[in-house]
């Protein structure tokens, strides 16, 4: 869990960055700004920079494809600056520098960006100092409306930032360092592919793999292999399918930790579906570098992050759609030869 209430600014530089790949420059500031003797601007910074954060939940660590943490030049140059080997303001215009160097893509879109140092951030129920990275991109223009001699003056505003929706934005908290930091990350324009420069070309993440990584990356896994590798092997119907993934979802639900062989045998209850499954898994373990711990303590937001992908509908036609949540053994499907039509034949003792 992040929480931001009691964190300080302890500095704030302010860069500009445009698009290499259309000949854009990038400028970089003298100086940080000063936010001494301010009273309302510092609030209104923290509410946009740390606010959008209050919801992230996956924590990722900076890492290199070559396993050497150095090459990475986030980390290289937030470590110089943790260990004191870089003032505050020449880190800003390093990090600056870098996220110029991969603005490749001609749709990247110019904007400012905010390198903040800050103090008593709170991750995991400690306190660490930490670096804010943000970016802003989009603009919007606002209306001034104020009272003026018995009347109203209306003015506007162009290319204004709206505090309530930050961009891009990291946050890199000054602990665990041989792994790679703790790091949060949030990009609200990552629908296209170009933007996933921002993770992937600037920052070069990794998920971290803990419990909230296990078990939403469990449940990912087994909803595929249900949904696209069990018909390989069984002749499964669409309600059979419903069934193995509500008992799953009833399973991490009901548990407070996962036991793979205790999850095996109660949800797929087959030897040869459980091998399947087995080497479904080990595939994705392979692919992503991120191992499935044998038991971990299942992380209820996880969960219900997930339950809304596992879908439970039978939808026949345009005219039916059966919720099924349970007692799959009271759900029969069958063919009607004098209509020509599939139905199913439902049980139940009550109906409400």
């Amino acid at each position: 869990m992040f929480f931001h209430q009691d964190a300080t600014f302890e500095a704030l530089s302010i860069h500009r960055v445009g698009n290499k790949a259309q000949d854009e420059s990038y400028i970089l500031s003298d100086e940080p700004v000063s936010l001494e003797g301010d009273e309302v601007l510092p609030g209104l910074l923290m509410q946009y920079f740390m606010s959008p954060f209050a919801k992230v939940n996956e924590v990722y660590r900076l890492y290199h494809p070559n396993e050497e943490l150095d090459l990475n030049e986030v980390f290289y140059f937030v470590r110089q600056y943790f260990k004191e080997q870089l003032p505050f303001h020449d880190f800003s215009q390093q990090i600056s520098k870098h996220l110029y160097e991969v603005s490749n893509h001609p749709k990247i879109k110019a904007g400012e960006v905010y390198v903040v140092a800050l103090k008593n951030v709170q991750i995991e129920g400690e306190e660490h100092n930490a670096i804010g990275i943000f970016k802003s991109e989009n603009k919007e223009t606002y209306l001034k409306v104020y009272p003026e001699q018995g009347a109203f003056t209306l003015e506007y505003e162009q290319e204004a930032i709206n505090i309530n929706k930050l961009d891009k934005g990291c946050i890199i908290i000054n602990v665990e360092e041989e792994e790679g930091y703790k790091v949060l990350v949030l990009d609200q324009t990552n629908r296209q592919q170009e933007a996933v420069y921002w993770k992937d070309e600037f920052l070069k993440l990794r998920v971290r793999n803990d419990n909230f990584n296990q078990t939403g990356n469990y449940l990912k896994v087994y909803k595929n292999f249900v949904q696209e590798k069990l018909d390989e092997t069984f002749e499964l119907e669409k309600a059979d399918k419903i069934d193995l993934m509500n008992k799953s979802m009833n399973y991490f639900k009901e548990k407070e930790t996962f036991v793979q062989e205790e999850f095996e045998e109660e949800v797929l209850g087959n030897p040869q579906a459980i091998a399947l499954f087995q080497d479904y898994k080990a595939g994705f373990e392979d692919e992503f570098d991120s191992p499935f711990q044998s038991s971990f303590e299942i992380a209820d937001k996880a969960v219900k992050k997930m339950e809304s992908s596992y879908k439970s509908v039978l939808k026949l036609d345009k005219n039916f759609h059966i919720y099924v949540h349970g007692k799959r053994e009271y759900l029969e499907k069958g063919f009607d030869e004098d209509k020509g039509m599939n139905y199913y034949k439902v049980y139940f003792e009550n109906e409400s």
